[in-house]
C-alpha cells in the first residue's frame, strides 16, 4: 500500500493548496461563490486525487487518478492567471503560484510516465 504523504508531488500540492487558501482570503467578497470557491476546489482536487489514487491497488487505477490531478493542476494554473488578470493577485504572488503549479505538473507527468513503464 502506498502512503500518499510520502510522495513529493503530494507534499508540494498540499503546500500549494494552503497557499491558495491564504491568497484567496484577500479576494473580493463577491468572488466567494465564484472564483474563490473554484480555485480552492481545484487545488484541493490535486491533493485528493493523488491521495485517493494511492489507495488503489493497480498502477492503472493510480495513473487514472494522477491524470485527473493533472487536469486539476491545469485548472489552478488558468484560474491563477485569471486572478492575476483581474488584479486579485499581484505579479509576485501569481508567478510564485504559477511556478509551483508548473513544477507539480512536471512531477505528475514523471510519476504517470513511471507507472506507464
Amino acid at each position: 500500500m502506498r502512503d500518499y504523504k510520502k510522495f513529493k508531488v503530494w507534499q508540494k500540492s498540499h503546500d500549494l493548496t494552503l497557499k491558495i487558501y491564504n491568497v484567496t482570503a484577500d479576494f473580493p467578497r463577491e468572488e466567494r461563490y465564484g472564483l474563490i470557491s473554484q480555485i480552492r476546489r481545484a487545488a484541493v482536487s490535486i491533493t485528493t486525487n493523488i491521495a485517493e489514487g494511492s489507495g488503489r491497488i493497480s498502477d492503472v487505477d493510480f495513473r487514472r487518478f494522477l491524470t485527473i490531478a493533472m487536469g486539476s493542476a491545469k485548472e489552478v494554473e488558468y484560474l491563477a492567471f485569471l486572478s492575476h488578470e483581474l488584479k486579485y493577485l499581484n505579479k509576485n504572488r501569481f508567478q510564485e503560484i504559477d511556478n509551483d503549479v508548473k513544477e507539480i505538473e512536471k512531477m505528475l507527468y514523471k510519476l504517470i510516465e513511471t507507472l506507464s513503464a
